[in-house]
């Protein structure tokens, strides 16, 4: 079976397992895990922040930042499909306790004239204060686009007018530093903080990591507490996440030239499937609008053929790369779409009935 349903379905590679098992550990949420720690630290440095926090996830790590930056009060500026709204079930309204305005975007990258029309630095007469404005890059909605350096600081300029603070959704944060060529800290400086997981592709099996400053992780970890998100003997984990970071960076540049790849191979089967100029880094959208079959059929199709992936919507699925798929399952993968694709073409329909 080909899995390229997510890059999270990644396994710890042995120097993660020898280390998970070898990690120093303490109580967390007492006198601190001296695994973790270093954890923190080496992700303030990688961020070029000041401090940083362990937690469980990265849904979490958005949670924690909406509370600390805001305080449960005011108006989110953000993209209507970024992974905030799409995948963190409504926390921002029922948890954090915020109204968020969706903004009309390009390729995840939110449009900045409409941002600029409703940025309000307090409550005013007739508008709600703007308490953070937040940006994802990668876009997983996007089809993994990394939201280009000049555009983060034109963001980070404009909002710094009004006093309000920018959050970056970084989930795959390394995935964009290396498809755009560029250290972590050169996107991340654009932003008051930002989060990355290091259970996608840099493969360990737990955990983000929230970066900011001082002052700000300091309320982040008393929000993580409020939320459950308080750890023991977290060094077990945090364990992996610092071979991941220290080892598996580079690495992912291989998912990138794979997705590059399949979407080309995908595009020589069916131009309608895929276009390879919009694949950034390692996720891979499929349009099958204009096939017979919706994605959750194509999708049970491809799984009967042993290839796994997601219905991202009604006519699209999405394919991601990681370490485990190397150059032979990117062409298994061909040879399966190969086989099912006729099965969803319209001629084929008919050219069956007859």
């Amino acid at each position: 079976m080909i899995d390229l349903r997510s890059d999270t379905v990644t396994l710890p590679t042995e120097e993660m397992r020898e280390a998970m098992c070898r990690a120093e550990l303490g109580d967390d949420s007492r006198e601190g895990d001296p695994t973790v720690r270093r954890l923190e630290a080496l992700a303030a440095a990688k961020t070029g922040k000041e401090a940083a926090l362990f937690v469980t996830s990265g849904t979490m790590s958005n949670l924690v930042a909406l509370l600390a930056h805001t305080g449960r009060g005011g108006e989110v500026l953000l993209d209507g499909d970024c992974h905030v709204l799409r995948s963190e079930m409504g926390g921002i309204a029922s948890l954090a306790g915020l109204f968020y305005r969706p903004i009309p975007s390009e390729r995840g990258a939110p449009d900045l004239d409409i941002i600029g029309e409703h940025l309000s630095a307090k409550l005013a007469a007739n508008k709600l204060g703007t308490a953070l404005v937040t940006v994802e890059t990668t876009h997983n909605s996007a089809g993994g686009a990394a939201l280009p350096l000049d555009y983060m600081a034109k963001l980070r300029a404009l909002t710094a007018e009004k006093g309000v603070p920018v959050h970056i959704d970084g989930a795959r944060l390394f995935n964009a530093a290396v498809a755009q060529g560029v250290p972590a800290s050169e996107i991340a400086k654009h932003g008051d903080s930002v989060g990355f997981c290091v259970s996608k592709g840099l493969s360990a099996p737990f955990g983000s990591v929230l970066c900011g400053s001082a002052a700000f992780i300091e309320k982040a970890r008393a929000y993580r507490r409020m939320v459950g998100g308080g750890m023991r003997q977290a060094g077990v984990m945090a364990a992996a996440g610092i071979v991941a970071l220290e080892t598996m960076v580079d690495r992912l540049a291989e998912d990138h030239r794979r997705a590059k790849r399949l979407a080309e191979g995908l595009h020589a089967i069916d131009p309608q499937l895929s276009d390879p100029r919009e694949v950034e880094s390692n996720i891979v959208m499929i349009e099958v609008g204009h096939t017979t079959g919706d994605a959750k059929a194509w999708m049970a199709a491809l799984g009967a053929a042993s290839l796994q992936c997601g219905a991202w919507s009604r006519k699209s699925l999405r394919m991601v790369t990681h370490r485990h798929i190397d150059d032979a399952a990117v062409d298994q993968a061909l040879d399966i779409v190969r086989k099912v694709a006729p099965t969803f073409r319209p001629e084929e329909k008919v050219l069956r009935r007859a």
